[in-house]
């Protein structure tokens, strides 16, 4: 099996290299892992002592972000490396300032994966949730570093259970310990002899906490909801969300709506453009004047977005329509109701919110318009959903505590 994933890397590489050809996403990640062992080789301190971690995208590195944090205010004098798989990540944290050195991971191959860890010498490893790369695991098991996955969730469904899985599952005791979401994780787990296991809950919940109380105020969105009787903050949202949430703004004038879309390209904003007849204000635009003439206001920036859930009276989540929903967890972390979309199952904090009463799931114009305009008059599903996120804090304390002995 060692071999035949082996040549299965080398496959995938190549396949990086067609990609490459014709996907801006492909070159980027492709120049990247060939860039990577030079980059290191300049730019690691041989006496350096790094901790690394490793997100395969932005996501996941919002996960491991609190953690290592906290590891820096513990202890200042750490190094830390950060490594990304997808450029999604690298691109937009690659001037991350909280960690020393970031860089995109090289291909798991066993020579690079003995080239990274000889040369960065790490002295603790910290992989994100679904990171499990072989040829780096047995490396970092060979020269004896102590490695940790934080955030990590399991289910039944995965390689690392089927029959055909016993190398992949056997990796995992590669690990020093494994903090696990939950207990059905820790359960499955255990039920396939894997010990090095403990349930700390989910680090998103501190980081958005983080953010909750790192939050910025923002003038001209205060200017545009001064006196509106109700806001709506939608965020993250698709052209499928757009024409549902305009829908409602054009039945109910006196709302105020700030459309924070998920892609803010020319293309993306004309068609809202269109939805909305051309009457809104673009932040990137915005005057103190001008927010008041509109009842909606179109976020074409990125980086504010969870701050300006704090003005909403409910939030919206896009992505529902499509391929999945969003941050939940940033809007609901202000004590207010969240609504989204119908594809939310594959989401636990969106099932668990749905199941306390702080979330809520439409399918179409009818249930959404029905939703809202009971929401906006409903304040306590929003203290539902701020509890939800302050009680399940704390995993980042829990995880920092055991891998700085």
């Amino acid at each position: 099996m060692k071999i035949l994933y082996s040549i299965g890397i080398y496959i995938y590489g190549a396949f990086i290299f067609i990609a490459s050809l014709f996907n801006e996403k492909a070159r980027l990640l492709r120049a990247g892992q060939q860039n990577a062992l030079k980059l290191l080789k300049e730019r690691v301190d041989p006496n350096g002592c790094y901790v690394w971690f490793h997100a395969a995208s932005l996501g996941e590195f919002e996960q491991g972000r609190p953690v290592i944090e906290q590891l820096k205010r513990d202890q200042p004098t750490t190094k830390i490396l950060l490594t990304f798989f997808s450029p999604s990540g690298y691109e937009v944290r690659k001037n991350y300032t909280g960690a020393d050195i970031v860089s995109y991971l090289p291909l798991d191959t066993p020579g690079n994966a003995r080239s990274f860890v000889n040369m960065v010498k790490p002295s603790k490893v910290i992989f994100i949730k679904y990171e499990f790369w072989p040829n780096y695991l047995r490396a970092l098991k060979d020269t004896n570093v102590p490695v940790f996955s934080i955030s990590a969730i399991f289910r039944p469904e995965q390689v690392f259970f089927k029959g055909y899985g016993k190398w992949y599952l056997g990796l995992l005791r590669n690990f020093s310990h494994i903090f696990v979401q939950d207990k059905v994780s820790l359960d499955l787990l255990e039920k396939h002899q894997i010990k090095n296991a403990s349930v700390c809950g989910d680090t998103r919940f501190d980081r958005v906490y983080d953010l909750f109380r790192q939050a910025k105020q923002l003038p001209l969105i205060e200017e545009f909801v001064k006196n509106a009787p109700e806001v709506i903050v939608a965020g993250s949202t698709w052209p499928k969300d757009e024409k549902l949430l305009v829908s409602y703004l054009k039945q109910h004038p006196d709302v105020k709506l700030v459309l924070v879309p998920h892609e803010v390209h020319a293309s993306h904003i004309s068609g809202i453009s269109g939805l909305l007849d051309g009457r809104f204000v673009r932040y990137s635009e915005a005057t103190s004047d001008n927010v008041k003439t509109t009842n909606c206001l179109v976020v074409d920036v990125i980086g504010v977005l969870s701050s300006i859930y704090r003005y909403a009276n409910v939030a919206y989540i896009g992505g529902g329509f499509g391929v999945g929903i969003h941050n939940t967890l940033e809007a609901a972390v202000y004590g207010i109701p969240v609504v989204f979309g119908p594809n939310h199952l594959k989401f636990r904090e969106a099932r668990e919110l749905i199941a306390i009463g702080g979330a809520f799931s439409v399918s179409d114009y009818v249930s959404l318009e029905a939703q809202f305009d009971r929401l906006l008059k409903d304040k306590e599903a929003g203290k539902i959903a701020g509890e939800y996120v302050k009680q399940k804090t704390g995993a980042t304390s829990q995880i920092c505590k055991i891998i700085a002995q």
